[in-house]
C-alpha cells in the first residue's frame, strides 16, 4: 500500500471519529439539564474513586525500629530496655494497618475500597505476622518458663488481633484492633518503666526459636503457594520419615496442586505484606535479641534473612502480576517472589539450628 493510499485511510479515520465525537455532544447538549448534572456528578465520583484507589493501593515504606522504640519510650516515660523495640515495632505496625492511606480497607463495603484486590490481601499478610509476634509475646517473650502467669495485657493483646478481619460493623474490625492496641501500649508502657517490674521481656534462646518456628511455617507455606502458580506435581510425602505413621483419609501419591488464575495477584501481595512486617520484626529482634546472636554467631544469618525478604519489596513495574510459565516468555513474578522467600525460610531454619547449639 502507497503512502497517498495510507494517508487517504488515516483521513478517512479521523473524520469518523470526528463525527462521532460532534454528534456525541450535540445529543448530550440538548439533554436536559438535570441528565447532564447527574452525568458530571458521576464522572466526577469515578474519576476520584480511581485516583483515591491508586493512592490507597501505595504500601507503606520502612520506618526505623530503633528510632521508632525511642521516641516511643520516651512517650511513656522511661528509656529502651530489652524488648522495647520489639514492642514498639509490633505497635507500629499495627498502627500502619490502620493508618495508612486509606485506612484499614479489608472490611470496606463501599467504593474504592470494596473495589480493590491487592491492599487488602496485603493487610491479611502483615495482620497474620501481627498475630503471631502477638501470640509469641503472650506464650513466651514475656513468660520466665511454662509454669509461669502470663502478662495481663498481653493475654487481652492475641485475641482481638484474632478478630475477623472482615468485619465492618458490631463490631467492625478496627474497633478491636484499636483496643488490642491499647493493651498494648500499656504493656509498652510498664515494660520501660524502671519503677514497675510487673512487665517483663525476657530474651532467651529457646522464646527466639519459638517464634522463628512459626514464621518458618509461614514462610513454607508462602513459598509452595506462590510456586503452584505454574503448577505442580509433586510426590506425597506427607508421612515421610515415620513409618507408623498415619493421617485421616488416604489422598494420591503423586499431587497435582495449581494456583486459581484469579487468586495469583492475592497470594503475591500477601506475601509481600507478610515480607514486610517480618523485616521489620527481624531487625528490633535483632536488637533485642544482640546478645545471644553474638553468642552463638548468627547475627550475620540473621542480617541474611533480612536481606533475602528486602529484595522481595523492590517495585512492580508491571501494571499487573504476570503468571508466564517457569521458563516462558512472560515473567512469573510468583516465581521471583518464591525465590526470595523460600532463600529466607532455609536461612531461618539455620538459624534455629544455630539457636539450639550450646
Amino acid at each position: 500500500m502507497s503512502m497517498d493510499a495510507i494517508r487517504s485511510q488515516w483521513y478517512k479515520i479521523q473524520r469518523w471519529c470526528s463525527d462521532r465525537y460532534v454528534g456525541w455532544s450535540d445529543s448530550l447538549r440538548h439533554r436536559p439539564r438535570w441528565i447532564r448534572l447527574i452525568l458530571g456528578a458521576l464522572g466526577a465520583y469515578l474519576f476520584i474513586v480511581l485516583v483515591l484507589g491508586i493512592y490507597w493501593s501505595l504500601t507503606p515504606s520502612y520506618f526505623a525500629v530503633v528510632d521508632n522504640a525511642a521516641v516511643r519510650a520516651e512517650a511513656h516515660g522511661g528509656q529502651v530496655v530489652t524488648g522495647s523495640v520489639t514492642t514498639a515495632t509490633l505497635i507500629q505496625i499495627a498502627e500502619t494497618l490502620l493508618d495508612k492511606p486509606g485506612g484499614f480497607i479489608s472490611n470496606d463495603i463501599a467504593p474504592p475500597g470494596i473495589l480493590m484486590d491487592n491492599m487488602p490481601h496485603w493487610e491479611y499478610g502483615v495482620l497474620i505476622q501481627v498475630r503471631d509476634m502477638s501470640k509469641a509475646m503472650r506464650e513466651a517473650f514475656s513468660r520466665s518458663q511454662s509454669q509461669s502467669t502470663e502478662d495481663k495485657d498481653l493475654s487481652e493483646v492475641e485475641p482481638r488481633f484474632n478478630f475477623n478481619n472482615q468485619s465492618w460493623i458490631l463490631p467492625a474490625s478496627e474497633t478491636q484492633y484499636e483496643e488490642a492496641l491499647e493493651y498494648l501500649n500499656n504493656y509498652h508502657r510498664r515494660l520501660v518503666d524502671e519503677d514497675d517490674n510487673d512487665g517483663q521481656f525476657y530474651a532467651r534462646s529457646d522464646n527466639l526459636r519459638y517464634w522463628l518456628q512459626t514464621v518458618e511455617t509461614r514462610l513454607g507455606s508462602l513459598s509452595q503457594r506462590l510456586s503452584a502458580s505454574v503448577g505442580q506435581r509433586r510426590v506425597n510425602t506427607n508421612l515421610a520419615g515415620d513409618s507408623a505413621a498415619t493421617q485421616s483419609t488416604p489422598v494420591p501419591n503423586n499431587i497435582e496442586t495449581k494456583t486459581p488464575w484469579l487468586e495469583i495477584d492475592d497470594i503475591f501481595y500477601e506475601a509481600r505484606g507478610s515480607s514486610w512486617a517480618i523485616v521489620h520484626l527481624l531487625k528490633a529482634i535483632e536488637v533485642d535479641f544482640a546478645d545471644i546472636l553474638e553468642k552463638k554467631n548468627a547475627t550475620v544469618s540473621l542480617r541474611q534473612i533480612i536481606r533475602e525478604l528486602e529484595a522481595s519489596q523492590e517495585t512492580v513495574y508491571s501494571p499487573m502480576i504476570l503468571n508466564g510459565s517457569g521458563f516462558g516468555f512472560v515473567a512469573n513474578h510468583s516465581l521471583v517472589m518464591a525465590s526470595y522467600i523460600s532463600r529466607a525460610n532455609a536461612a531461618i531454619i539455620d538459624l534455629r539450628d544455630l539457636l539450639s547449639q550450646g
